[in-house]
């Protein structure tokens, strides 16, 4: 019997401090497996399958994250309905914003897209702890303009194998960064929120396994006074065999938009 499918972009958010990451694993709470175990609920016998833009890690939350969702013989109606009783029926930390109708040569995880994540820090002093799910907190003081100066080394093509988490001498690390800045907070607001806080931002197409919070870490250690800015240019050389020893927490981390070109 012939099979009709239907193939949607769906663009969600998420809060990602009591989850296991994106990724289905066995008995684990997961992003994926509450959105696809809500479809299933709302579907019913209606077959389908999901597959996601990418993989956030643990704790990792998201802005704005893309999944495509392909449903079998049947066709969404009405895509306000649907987001509706999608958003009913989802945890309160995760919501549905959009979905639109894709053709059969669209795909999620090979089409090219443009990625901003966000990296919300503040330095010196506790906070508090309502601060946690999206925010790191890095007790010593930090040196952060210093931080600024060797976040825009990122910027541009390098050999970013020194970030990437367990790297093999079989990878492609040469990769471009469209932007990388460290600014004042002005996004994510509280009551509760230090008065000063920062955003690391950064902008690229492809990012590697735990980059973005190895880039951070080598940043906060900068900002600590362990290494220099000329150890960072160094660490982007095509021949470098640095292997960077700290990474980030992830609970700072927040995929902040994905546009598709």
């Amino acid at each position: 019997m012939f099979e009709k499918r239907f193939y949607y972009l769906l663009k969600i958010q998420y809060l990602g401090y009591r989850f296991h990451g994106w990724q289905k694993q066995p008995d684990v709470k997961t992003i994926h497996l509450m959105i696809d175990r809500t479809l299933k609920y709302i579907l019913g016998e209606t077959r389908f399958k999901t597959l996601g833009a990418g993989r956030t890690d643990a704790m990792v939350s998201a802005n704005e994250a893309a999944l495509e969702l392909f449903i079998y013989n049947e066709s969404i109606m009405d895509f306000d309905e649907f987001l509706k009783l999608f958003n009913h029926n989802l945890p309160q930390d995760i919501r549905a914003l959009s979905i639109k109708e894709v053709d059969k040569d669209f795909n999620v995880i090979q089409d090219s897209k443009i990625k901003e994540y966000h990296y919300v820090f503040s330095e010196g002093q506790k906070n508090h702890p309502f601060c946690a799910p999206i925010l790191t907190t890095i007790l010593e003081p930090l040196d952060v303009d210093l931080m600024k100066k060797g976040a825009k080394l990122f910027q541009g093509s390098h050999n970013f194998k020194t970030y990437c988490y367990k790297a093999t001498d079989k990878g492609e690390y040469l990769r471009t960064i469209d932007s990388s800045e460290i600014f004042s907070n002005t996004i994510y607001r509280a009551n509760f929120f230090p008065e000063k806080s920062y955003v690391f931002k950064i902008k690229g197409k492809g990012f590697m396994r735990n980059q973005i919070r190895l880039m951070f870490g080598c940043l906060i250690k900068l900002g600590r006074g362990e290494v220099t800015l000329d150890y960072i240019r160094a660490t982007l050389k095509e021949d470098s065999t640095e292997v960077m020893d700290y990474i980030a927490p992830a609970s700072g981390l927040i995929l902040h938009s994905i546009n598709f070109e």
